[in-house]
């Protein structure tokens, strides 16, 4: 009988640990940090354009599950002249790859690039 017990909690240990480990995968997620700093000769109606039209790619673009953007406003003056960052999320790096050529993000570049002073962008995998 101790037996039997034993290898029945076993296998629900066993069964417990791989379904974490599966819904841990699936949690993670891809993300696309993009830093913009902008021409002197910029105006603030030109830099508004480039921000619509940031903010219009999720819906033009299934791949983007997940979008946020801001200002910087960190006191620490570290930002090295970069003012906005977009931060956008994909299940996948298939869908980052459907992104990055995608006729949409084509025509934003379009837009930013008479603007554009400097751009970093860094992608990373979310880790727990």
């Amino acid at each position: 009988m101790n037996k039997l017990i034993t290898l029945f909690l076993f296998s629900v240990l066993m069964q417990t640990n791989i379904q974490a480990q599966t819904n841990q995968q699936h949690h993670r997620q891809l993300r696309h940090v993009v830093l913009f700093s902008f021409k002197p000769g910029s105006s603030a109606a030109d830099i508004k354009k480039v921000e619509d039209a940031f903010r219009a790619l999720p819906s033009k673009i299934p791949e983007i599950k997940g979008f946020e953007w801001g200002l910087n406003n960190s006191p620490e003056g570290l930002n090295q002249g970069f003012t906005h960052c977009f931060f956008l999320t994909f299940d996948s790096e298939k869908g980052r790859e459907i992104y990055l050529p995608h006729p949409a993000h084509k025509a934003f570049g379009s837009v930013l690039k008479p603007h554009l002073e400097k751009v970093l962008v860094v992608d990373y995998w979310t880790e727990k």
